[in-house]
């Protein structure tokens, strides 16, 4: 800054005003370039910061939803065996093979198991509650966050249904036919009724439809991995 004032000086003591007024234009300029480079500088580093801690976020995320893929593969699978088995059983009493009767006692006393994901999915509601859900720019991640903790709701609320059935009705139906300790069926000709196979069918459904949202809950987590993927490769 001292050699801007002596040249200055110089200028206005050899009289040459015009030169002064162009350097004092040209020092004005170089300033403001100065400043727009550092508040450009400035803005750089803060969006390679917002940057970075969108990209944690998206790991974070990841992380949290290949758990929680591992997690329904697991239920899922442990759904439709049990799903089969209940199939098998209803086709039993549709063709009264009463030869089955052991096999049908084992199934019968395996009505009491059930799946449970128990997962309250809180990544949307978190970051929506903090105001961090703005650092997220792909609004697609966004929306399939929002989409896959309904389907988490979706499949408590079947979840729900199920144990509830299984606790109101299937074990005190159950209770009186079977011996546990062996899987003997002690009342056969009860089984065979239509009233049980309709208690039958009733946790088919329920069970189907646990596959159906298992299913589709898998399918937005694959979609939103992919996403995200494709957000770190960047």
């Amino acid at each position: 800054m001292t050699l801007f004032r002596k040249i200055r000086k110089d200028f206005v003591i050899k009289g040459q005003l015009k030169k002064y007024f162009m350097y004092a234009i040209g020092e004005i300029l170089l300033v403001m370039m100065g400043i727009s480079l550092a508040f450009q500088l400035d803005n750089w580093n803060d969006n390679r910061i917002k940057q970075n801690i969108e990209m944690r976020y998206y790991e974070n995320i990841e992380s949290q939803i290949t758990d929680d893929k591992d997690l329904i593969e697991e239920q899922r699978n442990l759904n439709n065996g049990y799903l089969e088995q209940f199939k098998y059983a209803n086709r039993i009493l549709e063709t009264n093979d009463r030869d089955k009767i052991d096999t049908l006692g084992v199934i019968i006393r395996n009505l009491t198991q059930y799946t449970d994901f128990d997962r309250q999915g809180n990544i949307y509601e978190t970051l929506v509650n903090s105001g961090e859900i703005k650092i997220l720019r792909n609004h697609e991640i966004v929306k399939g966050i929002r989409e896959l903790e309904e389907k988490y709701i979706y499949v408590n609320r079947m979840e729900n249904i199920h144990y509830d059935a299984m606790m109101s009705h299937v074990v005190m139906s159950i209770s009186p036919l079977i011996k546990f300790s062996t899987s003997e069926i002690q009342k056969p000709e009860v089984v065979f009724e239509y009233e049980f196979q309709n208690l039958l069918l009733s946790l088919i459904q329920v069970m189907t439809e646990k596959d159906e949202v298992y299913n589709e809950a898998l399918h937005e987590i694959e979609g939103i991995t992919e996403l995200i993927k494709i957000e770190l490769k960047h």
